[in-house]
């Protein structure tokens, strides 16, 4: 019987040619978009091993010279792309794909897409995930939004009881014809994007389980989606009426919502600007010690310290260069205080995170968008830790330089490093955060995902039994 109710509606729904239009067009669109994204990720990823390669190649053939003037002749470390960005893109637009690292300074990540792009992308892009979190929903809208009205409507309910349609069998049959095409779409979708992963050269890094994860966390979002349009057309008396309800839900969930938590978080736990940050760290910088001036408060006490460890009266008299010992110990502090600072930046965006979540009890666009980003690894946690990585990466780097100077000089004696020892620096090599750790980290959004499921299908059940 249920199948027949499932039948019935698929013959209405693809009768509707507005319908069949709608459809073509958006399955066209999104296939489309996953091939020019795709062609992107690929022309990216080779622009990723090239220049990782000429930045090796320029490093390790400075030639001669001292080891401060190669730190701070620096180098650049860039940040791979994610096997899943080609389905969710996430904050990977706007925060850079490198970071030049010196010495004395921790620079941010550079290079960003949007800051090559023109006026024209702030009307937006067409990607994969654009479809996924946003037209899908309005395909289910478009499906299911008369569901029941239009057997109000056309006084067709005692026909179907007669036939011994009871009302649960209505509503599941119902459930699953309008739930059955966005899902058959995303199907398409994934598996087309696992064939063309799986012809990408780095494939290896792409964890399937993830795939199937986020596979899945859609279908619950489209799930949700399903169970509101229903449990709106069940209530509403009028088609008409249904519609502009579904419509105002599907703009307050996806816009509206995402817009108040937004203004809200940004409100509570604001970030400092630019200007402020930078300002806070040059004044925690100039309290401690400075590697270049001998003068300062803090070297002072840090050669007294070290003169009375090797009783010896002269700086002269130790068994290294004291100058690239203290240029050392005051990379360590301004290291510190960077990472005392950016563990400030860190807490306030866990802090607007935890209002994200809060305000996904209106929403279930939030945790969606959240999940997406996180399995994906592109969002702001997957940078930071890219950030956070190359930072102890620059800081293992000051370490080398200095020490090299440190063990095969004296103090006051000018050493320039031969033309091969730059070769002896290991690469930076990033390693991203493993599936099975980002899963745990997330648990509360896939919980909020799950209880909007709970409580939708509750609803719609106790609502369906007046039918």
């Amino acid at each position: 019987m249920i199948s027949h109710i499932i039948k019935k509606e698929f013959k209405e729904t693809f009768r509707d040619g507005r319908f069949k239009i709608a459809s073509l067009i958006i399955v066209l669109l999104a296939i489309s978009a996953l091939f020019i994204t795709s062609n992107q990720y690929k022309t990216v990823n080779n622009q990723h091993q090239e220049a990782k390669q000429k930045e090796r190649k320029s490093w390790e053939s400075q030639g001669e010279k001292t080891p401060h003037s190669a730190a701070h002749y620096g180098n650049y470390v860039f940040k791979p792309k994610s096997p899943l960005s080609l389905i969710d893109q996430g904050v990977n637009k706007y925060t850079g794909i490198s970071i030049f690292l010196e010495a004395h300074k921790r620079n941010e990540a550079q290079f960003s897409n949007a800051s090559d792009q023109t006026a024209l992308s702030r009307f937006g892009e067409l990607t994969i995930d654009f479809i996924l979190l946003y037209i899908l929903p309005l395909i289910i809208i478009l499906i299911g939004y008369n569901s029941f009205t239009k057997e109000i409507e056309g006084n067709t309910f005692q026909i179907l009881k007669s036939q011994g349609i009871v009302g649960w069998k209505l509503l599941i049959g119902k459930w699953f014809a309008t739930l059955i095409p966005p899902i058959v779409i995303t199907t398409i979708l994934f598996l087309i994007s696992g064939i063309l992963l799986t012809s990408i050269d780095d494939f290896g890094s792409l964890n399937l389980y993830a795939l199937g994860t986020l596979f899945f966390t859609y279908c619950f979002y489209y799930i949700v989606f399903t169970n509101i349009v229903l449990l709106i057309s069940s209530l509403a008396k009028k088609s008409g009426i249904s519609l502009v309800i579904n419509l105002f839900f599907w703009v307050l969930a996806c816009f509206v919502a995402p817009k108040i938590a937004s203004n809200l978080a940004e409100t509570q736990y604001p970030f400092p600007t630019h200007q402020e940050f930078s300002k806070r760290i040059e004044e925690e910088n100039k309290k401690g010690l400075d590697g270049h001036n001998p003068w300062n408060k803090q070297a002072q006490k840090l050669e007294k310290e070290v003169l009375e460890k090797y009783g010896v009266d002269s700086l002269h008299k130790l068994p290294f260069n004291f100058s690239a010992y203290r240029m050392q110990k005051g990379e360590e502090y301004q290291a510190a205080v960077y990472a005392k600072h950016y563990d400030y930046i860190k807490k306030q965006a866990q802090n607007q995170h935890g209002v994200y979540k809060t305000i996904s009890v209106i929403s279930p666009f939030l945790p969606t968008r959240f999940l997406s980003m996180a399995i994906a690894q592109t969002d702001y946690n997957s940078h930071r830790n890219f950030a956070e990585a190359a930072e102890k990466y620059r800081v293992e780097a000051q370490r080398f330089l200095n020490g090299t100077e440190e063990r095969n000089s004296k103090y006051g004696e000018r050493y320039v490093a031969s033309s091969d020892i730059w070769s002896k620096l290991p690469e930076f090599e990033y390693e991203k955060a493993s599936f099975s750790t980002v899963v745990p980290s997330n648990s509360s959004l896939f919980i909020i995902l799950l209880l909007w499921f709970g409580v939708s299908s509750l609803i719609l059940l106790l609502t369906n039994k007046k039918y």
